[in-house]
């Protein structure tokens, strides 16, 4: 028996590869290649990313047929509201009639709007509804961040008035209407994935059932390791940063700890910053330069990357950095290095604390603390016994192959359930 899988992202890899987009694309992938699986991939998107085009309810990406984009540009990120019901329900009405999916798999709510769970119960009443949590966006208004606005305080938990001195311009009471408004339409979710611990606990923290919320671990597509560096010397003294540049990525931290390699006499080392700084502040932008040429010739940076070009450029570095300073969830950074064999350095807060083993696969930092992330550098170039220990401690991460079973496990285990519920509802 063939299942319909409809997997919903908030955009898509072509035009924005984010993780969450990459990851729920890649299960897409796998779904589609399976005989018994039926799958449809639907990303919203907005004038950011791609621009409008009237007369067109959905584009396909590529001339993709099982894959489309749906104009999105109308929206209230505030409450997480799709507030263009006229523009955008009767076309998702339409897409969810035509499809008619067995399961309808949400890896992002932003721009489709929370909403979209009330209509997808309401047009199909027999569909499972799957919601991955890869952010904090329900919980935090803060761009989902849960970080203070200001300041670099991270943020433990969300109330209205906590809430409310990150936002004086807003009240108390809209936040408390804010969490009311969104924990209503997760509650018609009917099975909820996160991919690690701390995340679930985050949630549950809030006020999501535990038993909702199933932790399956994020993976990557198989790929054959690349090789090692040859370091004669020994010294493994290349790092690699993978991802955008931001301030909550941590990369001024990164060159502030390379500022201070080179002023204690450590000048035999390379790091090379692969990434774009889309969307980013001029003040931030800024910062950056100024750190590059205060840093040259020690730091490269290598700009913008794409995803074909991640064994060639960890094959160039021995150790990754995340250095990032908010409570990361599950980056897939660090299953990239995972997967070609590099010790990750990681700040050892949320998920990367869960993701990297200290000692093990990698070794643990504090968060936004340059000192101590130059002193560990320093530790990883001067011990040679130390990266080989950490290399040979690294589990691959899982293949895209062996997450999607687990999806498609979750799935059968959902519609069994709803079999059974409609049995007994027609025997009564």
């Amino acid at each position: 028996m063939t299942t319909r899988v409809l997997v919903v992202a908030h955009n898509h890899p072509d035009f924005h590869p984010g993780g969450t987009e990459i990851l729920a694309h890649d299960l897409f992938r796998e779904y589609r290649s399976r005989p018994d699986v039926e799958a449809l991939f639907l990303a919203a998107t907005n004038n950011l990313h791609r621009g409008q085009r009237p007369g067109t309810s959905f584009q396909s990406p590529g001339g993709a047929p099982d894959e489309v984009v749906m104009w999105c540009g109308h929206f209230d990120q505030f409450n997480l509201s799709q507030i263009d019901a006229y523009g955008v329900v009767p076309h998702l009405v339409s897409l969810l009639e035509d499809f008619r999916p067995d399961i309808v798999h949400i890896h992002h709510v932003l721009l489709m709007g929370v909403e979209f769970i009330a209509l997808v119960r309401r047009i199909l009443p027999n569909a499972r509804i799957v919601m991955t949590l890869h952010d904090y966006f329900p919980i935090c208004a803060h761009d989902g961040l849960m970080m203070r606005t200001s300041g670099k305080e991270r943020c433990d938990r969300a109330t209205p008035h906590r809430c409310n001195g990150c936002f004086p311009n807003i009240p108390a009471d809209r936040f408390l209407l804010r969490e009311t408004y969104i924990r209503t339409h997760l509650d018609q979710v009917h099975r909820f994935v996160a991919p690690s611990r701390f995340l679930k606990e985050r949630f549950v923290s809030w006020g999501l059932p535990s038993g909702s919320i199933e932790i399956v671990p994020n993976g990557r597509p198989a790929v054959v390791p690349s090789a090692h560096r040859s370091a004669p010397s020994g010294r493994r003294s290349v790092f690699g940063y993978f991802g955008n540049l931001n301030p909550w990525k941590g990369v001024p931290v990164l060159l502030k700890a390379a500022q201070r390699l080179i002023a204690d006499g450590v000048d035999d080392f390379e790091l090379r910053l692969h990434g774009g700084a889309p969307f980013q502040a001029k003040e931030f932008v800024e910062k950056i330069d100024t750190l590059l040429n205060e840093t040259e010739p020690q730091v490269v940076r290598l700009g913008p990357y794409g995803r074909e070009d991640v064994p060639g450029l960890m094959a160039a570095v021995d150790w990754v950095v995340v250095p990032s300073v908010w409570w990361e969830n599950a980056p897939l950074v660090i299953q990239e290095a995972f997967a070609h064999r590099r010790p990750v350095i990681a700040s050892g807060i949320g998920g990367m604390a869960e993701a990297v083993r200290d000692g093990i696969d990698g070794l643990h930092v504090r968060p936004d603390d340059p000192s101590l992330l130059a002193r560990t550098m320093r530790q990883a170039i001067e011990t040679p016994d130390l990266w080989d220990t950490l290399a040979g401690g690294i589990t691959p991460p899982d293949d895209m192959t062996t997450v999607a079973e687990r999806h498609l496990t979750l799935y059968r285990g959902l519609l069994k359930g709803a079999d059974i519920i409609e049995l007994k509802a027609n025997a009564a």
